[in-house]
């Protein structure tokens, strides 16, 4: 498939676009996406496979974890993300997932301090 064809076709899911708001902030793991996004894990996985696919993100294991974060672009996708970065208050509930992302994140390191 053409690789533009791949790229538009990954930002074309609300959820992916949401994804990809939510990695604008840093690396997160599997685990941070699923608490945020409310959806079950293999849903995230398949639509961070669909992203990784079309070069969008890249991830790393640790263990028994994977984290996900941006992918070092350039071209399209580095203007694509860049707008979206600009835009990401057009992007249906991003505001709502960085505050709970933001949440979670707290309450996850409170559990850890303990």
């Amino acid at each position: 498939m053409n690789e533009t064809t791949q790229v538009f076709r990954a930002l074309a899911d609300e959820t992916r676009l949401r994804i990809i708001a939510l990695l604008m902030d840093g690396e997160l793991c599997v685990c941070d996406l699923v608490a945020v996004l409310e959806l079950p894990q293999s849903t995230v996985s398949r639509h961070l496979a669909c992203l990784r696919h079309a070069g969008m993100v890249s991830d790393r294991r640790r263990g028994q974890w994977m984290f996900y974060r941006l992918a070092a672009a350039d071209g399209l996708r580095a203007a694509l993300v860049e707008l979206l970065g600009r835009q990401r208050q057009a992007i249906p509930r991003a505001g709502e997932d960085r505050r709970r992302l933001r949440k979670h994140l707290a309450d996850k390191q409170r559990r850890v301090a303990c």
